[in-house]
């Protein structure tokens, strides 16, 4: 088996955990959507896409790795992952795709490494816990509404020679910090 096919796991609710096998390089399109029981999914390292709306509303997940082996998060890949704290984003990611994050309402905390290129837009939006953010010097292009509603935000921090820099200040004002 080398990927988990397009709504594999789709409304599975009594689905508490899941280990991927080795062999999988690719998760696929709403492979785990609204497995609303999922609390703990192991990502192998032969992982390198997550497919768009791949754990969409996966609301019992409360931690996830996401291997060095993933390039790209799809849009909406984590959307709804209402208990999700903490992610781990390796340095092989160039994109987060639209909407990936979005209310992760209980999201505390995330380190976008510069390997990072492009956040597609609502990449954080309603993530109401989020405190602060980085934005690496990588970060070329950042979709509207990236964290809007992000109730509890009080530091974007980004350098004043990035080329986002006065999109984010424009959208962001006061929350927007030079690094």
């Amino acid at each position: 088996m080398t990927s988990i096919g397009k709504e594999a796991f789709r409304y599975c609710s009594a689905l508490t955990e899941i280990t991927i096998p080795n062999s999988v390089t690719s998760i696929g399109e709403r492979a785990f959507y609204r497995c609303e029981s999922l609390a703990e999914i192991i990502i192998p390292k032969s992982v390198i896409a997550i497919g768009d709306w791949a754990f969409m509303t996966c609301s019992a997940l409360t931690e996830i790795t996401i291997p060095n082996s993933v390039i790209d998060i799809g849009d909406w890949a984590f959307r709804e992952c209402s208990a999700l704290t903490e992610i781990t984003i390796p340095n092989s990611v160039t994109s987060i795709g639209e909407g990936a994050f979005m209310a992760c309402s209980a999201l505390t905390e995330i380190t976008i490494p510069n390997s990072v290129t492009s956040i597609g837009g609502a990449a954080f939006q309603e993530c109401k816990a989020l405190t602060e953010i980085t934005i690496p010097n990588s970060v070329t292009s950042i979709g509207g509404g990236a964290f809007y509603r992000c109730e509890s935000l009080t530091t974007i921090s980004v350098s004043e020679k990035s080329p986002i820099y006065k999109t984010l200040k424009e959208y962001y004002g006061e929350l927007v910090k030079p690094l």
